[in-house]
This record gives C-alpha cells, sequence and structure tokens, in this order.
C-alpha cells in the first residue's frame, strides 16, 4: 500500500518537473521571440528618428533659403536708396547664402521627387530674378540713381519674389506633412518598444519563477534522493551480509550434493569397471577353447562364434572401457570442485607477480617446448586473498594460453594488473588461435569446450576457475576474438573479507 502510495507520488511529481519544464521552454522560446521583435522595432525606431531628424534638417535649409531671400531683396533696396559698402557688402554676402542655402536643400531632398521638381521650377525664377536684381544694382553702382529706381519700378520683383516664396512655401508645407507623419511612426514604434519590453520583462520574470520553481522541485528531489539513498547504505552492509551468507550456504548445499551425487554414480562404475574386468579375463579361455575346437571338431564352430570371440567382444570390451575411464575422469573432477569448495579460504597479502613466476618456474618446461614468451607487466597491484585458490586460476589461465596457440605465429603472454576502486583486476592475455564471440559465456560451463578440440582435456578446467573466482568474492570474464587472442580478465576484491555466517 505504501509502496503504490510513493509510486503515484513519484508519478505525480515527476508530471509536475515536466509541467513546469516545458512552462520554462515555452517562455524562453517567448521571450527570445520578444527580444527579437524589440531588436527589429528598435531599428525601425531608428529609421524614423533618422527620418524626423532629416525632414527637420530640410525644414531649417529651407527657412534659411527663404531668411537669405529676404535678406538679399532687403539689402538690394537699401543700396538702391543709399549706394554704400555696408548694403552693397550684405548683398553680395546674402545672395552667395541665398544659392547656398538652395544647394544644400537640392542635396537634402534629391530622395524626394516632389520636391525634386519644386526646385527644378524655383531655379529658373531665381536666375531671372538675380540677373532683373544685378541690373538695378549696377546701375546704383554707377551712380545712375534714377535709371537704377526706374529699372527697380519695372523690374517685376515683387511678382517673381512672390512665386518663389509661394514654391518655397509649398516645399515647406510638404516637409511639415512629412514631419507629421514620420514624427506618428516614430510615437507608434516607441510604444510598441515599451510594449514589447513590459512583455519580455514580464517573460523574464516569469522564466526567473519557473526556474525557482524547477531548482526547488529538483533540490527536494535531491534531498528525499539523498535520503533515501543514506537509508539504502545504513541497510547495505547487512543486506550484503544476509545475501553473501545465504549464497554461501547455498553453495555448501550444492557441494554436498555433488559429492553425494559422485559418490553415488562411483559405486556402480566401480562394478561396470569390475565386471568389465572379468570379461576381459575371459576372453582368452573363450579364444583357446575356439582354437581347440577348430582343430580338432571345426564343423561345431560357427563363423559367428569365432567373430564374436575374436572381434566383437574384445572391441565392446574396449569401448566399456574407455567410457568408465572418461566417467571416472568426470566424477573425479566433480569430487575436486566440491573439495575445493568446501576447503577454508585463508586470506594473506600476496604479491601476483611472485605467484606468477613461481608458476611459470614450475611449468617452465612446457613454456620452452611450446616456444611461448611470457611477460609480467610490473608492477602488479598487491592483493589480500587465497594463495590456493589465486595461484589455480593464474596456473589454469596460463597454461591454456600456452595449450591454445596460433599456428602460424609464435605464441606471446603478458600477465598485467591494475586496481580501482576497491578492487584488482589481473588480466592474461595472449595470441593464440581465439574464441568466437558466441562462446564467450560458454567456456566457462561445466564440460563446455570451444573450437577445435584438439587439445586433451575434459572441459573442467574454466569451469573450476570461475567457481574459484566466485568464492573470492570475483568475476572472470573474457574479450576475445578468433584468430587474434584472447584476454582473461580475473576481478578480485582488494582484500578478502571473510563473511560469518548466519544461523
Amino acid at each position: 500500500m505504501v509502496v503504490r502510495v510513493a509510486g503515484r507520488l513519484k508519478v505525480s511529481e515527476g508530471r509536475f518537473g515536466r509541467v513546469l519544464v516545458s512552462f520554462m521552454a515555452t517562455a524562453l522560446l517567448l521571450l527570445i521571440a520578444a527580444a527579437i521583435a524589440i531588436a527589429w522595432i528598435n531599428s525601425r525606431n531608428q529609421a524614423y528618428t533618422a527620418a524626423v531628424v532629416h525632414t527637420q534638417d530640410v525644414r531649417q535649409a529651407i527657412a534659411k533659403v527663404q531668411v537669405a531671400l529676404e535678406q538679399s531683396e532687403t539689402a538690394r533696396r537699401g543700396y538702391l536708396l543709399a549706394p554704400g559698402p555696408v548694403f552693397a557688402e550684405a548683398y553680395g554676402r546674402t545672395s552667395r547664402a541665398l544659392f547656398a542655402g538652395l544647394s544644400e536643400v537640392a542635396g537634402l531632398t534629391r530622395d524626394n521627387a516632389d520636391q525634386v521638381g519644386r526646385i527644378n521650377r524655383i531655379l529658373p525664377l531665381l536666375s531671372d530674378f538675380q540677373r532683373t536684381r544685378m541690373s538695378s544694382v549696377r546701375l546704383a553702382a554707377s551712380g545712375d540713381l534714377a535709371a537704377a529706381h526706374a529699372a527697380f519700378a519695372r523690374d517685376g520683383s515683387v511678382p517673381i519674389t512672390r512665386a518663389i516664396r509661394y514654391r518655397w512655401q509649398a516645399m515647406a508645407d510638404e516637409e511639415s506633412r512629412l514631419l507629421t507623419i514620420r514624427s506618428d511612426l516614430q510615437r507608434r514604434a516607441t510604444l510598441w518598444f515599451y510594449i514589447v519590453s513590459g512583455i519580455a520583462a514580464g517573460l523574464l520574470a516569469l522564466v526567473v519563477i519557473l526556474t525557482l520553481l524547477v531548482v526547488l522541485h529538483n533540490t527536494r528531489a535531491l534531498t528525499a534522493s539523498r535520503d533515501l539513498l543514506r537509508d539504502f547504505a545504513d541497510t547495505l552492509e547487512e543486506q550484503v551480509a544476509e545475501r553473501t551468507a545465504d549464497l554461501s550456504r547455498a553453495n555448501e548445499e550444492i557441494q554436498r550434493f555433488a559429492y553425494i551425487v559422485s559418490h553415488d554414480l562411483r559405486s556402480p562404475l566401480v562394478n561396470v569397471m569390475g565386471f568389465t574386468a572379468e570379461l576381459a579375463a575371459v576372453i582368452p579361455a573363450l579364444t583357446e577353447l575356439i582354437e581347440r575346437a577348430d582343430e580338432t571338431a571345426p564343423d561345431i564352430v560357427t563363423s559367428d562364434a569365432r567373430l564374436a570371440v575374436r572381434e566383437d567382444l574384445p572391441e565392446a570390451i574396449g569401448f566399456i572401457r574407455a567410457s568408465t575411464q572418461k566417467m571416472d575422469r568426470l566424477i573425479n573432477a566433480i569430487l575436486k570442485l566440491s573439495r575445493e569448495g568446501r576447503r577454508t579460504i585463508t586470506p594473506e597479502r600476496l604479491d601476483p607477480a611472485e605467484l606468477v613466476e613461481t608458476i611459470v618456474a614450475s611449468i617452465r618446461h612446457v613454456i620452452d617446448e611450446r616456444g611461448v614468451t611470457l611477460t609480467i607487466v610490473r608492477p602488479l597491484p598487491s592483493i589480500v586473498t587465497d594463495r590456493v585458490a589465486l595461484e589455480q586460476i593464474l596456473s589454469n589461465l596460463i597454461e591454456n594460453a600456452t595449450k591454445y596457440g596460433h599456428p602460424d605465429r609464435a605464441g606471446t603472454i603478458a600477465v598485467s594488473g591494475s586496481e580501482a576502486r576497491g578492487r584488482v583486476t589481473i588480466a592474461v592475455a595472449d595470441n593464440g588461435r581465439g574464441i568466437a564471440a558466441g562462446d564467450h559465456q560458454r567456456i566457462f560451463d561445466l564440460f563446455r569446450r570451444s573450437g577445435a578440440q584438439d587439445q586433451p582435456g575434459e572441459g573442467i578446467g574454466l569451469a573450476h576457475v570461475r567457481a574459484l573466482a566466485y568464492r573470492l568474492g570475483g568475476t572472470i570474464d573474457v574479450v576475445s576474438e578468433l584468430g587474434q587472442g584472447s584476454t582473461f580478465r580475473l576481478t578480485l576484491p582488494k582484500t578478502f573479507q571473510i563473511q560469518e555466517q548466519r544461523p
């Protein structure tokens, strides 16, 4: 009932976490979209601001031209009334300012076809106006004021000036209209900028809130997990001890069962072997009887009887003996495994390198005969475990490496070791014939072998190795490929701890 409730709570919390993450992801996407919108609005706002500034510049330039036109005309009239250097200099300065201002306006409005058209209509009027004015100014400069006044009276400067003013005012009105439009666009862009910025600020606040919720949720989950792990760690040692004791009891039961079964199998096997020996002892007597019968009364012995005594019976007894001998070896192997399972483990500090040297010295003649080179990759990490069991494991692995070499190359064996997280791994690598991937686990089963059966053996060695590795609290596995050699890796605790069995 508690597990079910806990499961429901776990699912609910997981769903809540996924919803929070989904909302946060959506808010982030919206925030990114808002940032892009703000950037676009800001660029448009800058463009509208530049347009407004440009319009203001055009209006100021037009106003300057209008002022220059009025000032130049005033200066001309003053000069006609009272010729002198003051009015002459003022007239020249304002005339130059008039045409300079006209050029500035033309440059600022070249992107506006309507304004360009108005300037094109103003230019001829202004040229005629300037020509007419210069005529009266020259007459006044020559001292003929009467002629200058008469020329002024008939030059038509007033209507021309009015026409120019009208067109300049039209240009100013056009820029005012553009200023109104562009200012309105600028205000709208600014308004949208503030609106989207407000939305972005709200989204950012939402993302922060959701992030805090996710962090709080994950913190609570981590706290719960930490508490669960702490509770589990508090009981882990006890659980491991209980499981180890259970496995030890189960292993003892299996060993006793194997011992009893092997003994029960040996009894009828001994009988079979004894009666087979008696049958073998009878064969010479039967053979002699058949030979005497052939000499004295050949008609009473059939060919089948001769064949049975001379060939069939010896062949059958030979088959029986071979089978019983194989059965005897298998039973002895089972008894050996059983005795090893019952042997008391005695941990002691060992140097695997020294142990390998001892093994190599004991089988040096085999290694030299097969042309194998064995290398110990030092240093090998020290280990506290059972000497006899480790020596049997390494002996079996090294002997197999010398036995199953590749026919096309000289054999090499390398023994290396490493240590990590309180466990020691000893690797025995060779360049032999290798093992097919499908047989990597099969070779550790009792009476199972891999590859060509061209070497003596019953398929017991690696099963024995695995049983010993398990007893030492370790594991063994193999990495191999056909034709590329094999690496057997024995992994054991750095320090073997004897587990007390529970009743």
